[in-house]
């Protein structure tokens, strides 16, 4: 078909969110040696041009909210060639330890909440 398979784009988002991440200074794996893991609660994608094979792309990611234990992250899909918006889409996540149990993390890691905070 010459397009990108719908799925890519949950990794393309995977990537913006770790990329987000790592330019704060934290890493994935930094978070789960901290006991922070970030498994996905929800998410949404909305497609409105397709990507094709040998496009480069832009993602844009961004902190949408925080509320209570859980985070969401904004992201866009840009063709870079023509910089035409592909996708939209968000992923929400739930602040865990490794045991998967709620963690207040505002309160348990303040200095990233307030990073977070500062990226939204």
């Amino acid at each position: 078909m010459a397009v990108v398979y719908h799925g890519n784009y949950f990794t393309w988002f995977e990537v913006g969110r770790t990329t987000l991440l790592r330019d704060m200074g934290y890493s994935y794996k930094q978070l789960e040696q901290e006991n922070i893991m970030l498994p996905v609660v929800e998410v949404k994608c909305i497609y409105k041009e397709p990507a094709k094979y040998d496009d480069e792309i832009v993602i844009e990611t961004k902190v949408r909210e925080m509320k209570g234990i859980r985070i969401t992250f904004e992201y866009n899909i840009i063709r870079k060639k023509d910089e035409r918006l592909l996708a939209t889409g968000e992923t929400t996540h739930a602040f865990v330890d490794t045991n998967l149990k709620p963690i207040n993390f505002k309160k348990t890691h303040p200095a990233i909440y307030e990073a977070l905070i500062k990226n939204s």
